[in-house]
């Protein structure tokens, strides 16, 4: 099973690295930024500008930014849907949802099965992932909270995340 992360509207130039260092860490590839996502591969973006985003993203990325594979979509929804179409599932990982999609993290690889590519849906820091965005996911992954807060950092679920799904598959491949 192959990861793909998107992150569509991360606002945090420090979130951004922290999950590509978290994801090259467990072995990822590829990224997808959408929406205000700061990405210095954006196309149009101007050079001086691009530069200085990936000065700011490589603070807390640590070089994990010049060995993944990152991308811009200007139409995540479109992206989406083609992922689809060609047999992906698409996981958001969000909490505090009412919906029947949302799995326990724990739970979630028995929903993964016989699914080759996976996309791993993060949204903005504080309002999550977005309703149209929603609409596109197959399942989502919610972190059980114990303490008093009502959700991780974006960047610590991601780690989060990322660990419970590659933990016991050697197959994993992101």
């Amino acid at each position: 099973m192959e990861i793909v992360l998107v992150l569509d509207n991360i606002r945090s130039t420090y979130n951004v690295g922290a999950i590509f260092r978290t994801f090259e860490g467990f072995g990822g590839h590829e990224v997808v930024c959408s929406g205000v996502t700061p990405c210095f591969v954006r196309p149009g973006l101007l050079p001086h500008l691009a530069e200085k985003l990936e000065h700011q993203i490589g603070k807390t990325a640590l070089g994990a930014e010049k060995t993944l594979k990152i991308t811009y979509s200007d139409n995540i929804l479109s992206f989406l849907q083609a992922e689809k179409a060609a047999g992906s599932l698409v996981l958001g990982l969000e909490n505090n949802l009412d919906d029947s999609r949302v799995v326990r993290l724990s739970e979630i690889k028995t929903h993964l099965n016989g699914f080759q590519r996976v996309i791993l849906v993060l949204g903005e820091e504080v309002k999550g992932i977005k309703t149209e965005v929603c609409d596109l996911c197959d399942f989502f992954a919610e972190i059980p909270m114990r303490g008093q807060k009502e959700s991780f950092n974006v960047s610590v679920a991601t780690g989060v995340a990322l660990y419970e799904l590659t933990r016991t598959d050697q197959s994993v491949i992101i």
